[in-house]
């Protein structure tokens, strides 16, 4: 039987990854996160994602990887290092509509050489109309610092998308049923 890792330090990939059912232990990669100049976001987030995949390969263990951006008026938004960035964005995305990608992979050395497979998911979001009163309250509670575009659907953020056109596991990071078909391809069994 092979052994899975989940490549990636998040807990919210590692709860997702969970309800496939599958066993799997947690190493955080360690991997320069830079976009290159001009790069595409859905080129940087598969070459991300199969980075982090990479580090955990070996024979009989598959490696998971995976990374997600959030894309507005064709800007980049990664994880706010402070409340004001977080406030820049959440403003820019007020009653707009943004797109996440998510890249996903998988890795294993199989006879010597180095298996790797990886796709990218995208979702189109619908944020509401906030006010900055509300994105002061939704920063005050320090949710936005630690996460793409700075906000998470699945805790309090929730309230401030109005509509998701993609599958909700790309959203917060690990697109389920992607991950799934990489990993069959792999000949890990998930429990659907």
């Amino acid at each position: 039987m092979k052994r899975l890792i989940l490549a990636s330090g998040s807990p919210r990939r590692a709860e997702l990854l969970g309800i496939l059912g599958v066993t799997f232990d947690v190493v955080s990669p360690d991997v320069d996160e830079t976009r290159r100049p001009g790069e595409e976001p859905g080129r940087y987030v598969e070459r991300l994602a199969r980075a982090k995949a990479e580090v955990g390969a070996a024979p009989e263990t598959v490696s998971l990887g995976a990374d997600t951006v959030i894309v507005h008026d064709g800007r980049v938004l990664g994880k706010p290092g402070h409340p004001s960035e977080a406030r820049s964005m959440l403003t820019a995305l007020a009653g707009t509509t943004h797109h996440v990608l998510s890249g996903v992979a998988v890795a294993m050395l199989e006879g010597g050489r180095l298996v790797v497979d990886s796709l990218v998911e995208s979702a189109l979001v619908r944020f509401a109309a906030v006010t900055e009163d509300e994105i002061d309250a939704y920063i005050a509670t320090g949710e936005p610092l630690d996460r793409a575009g700075a906000y998470a659907i699945q805790e309090k953020g929730a309230l401030l998308v109005e509509s998701i056109d993609g599958h909700p596991t790309t959203v917060i990071g690990l697109p389920l049923p992607a991950t799934r078909r990489l990993l069959t391809r792999m000949g890990i069994e998930t429990l659907v």
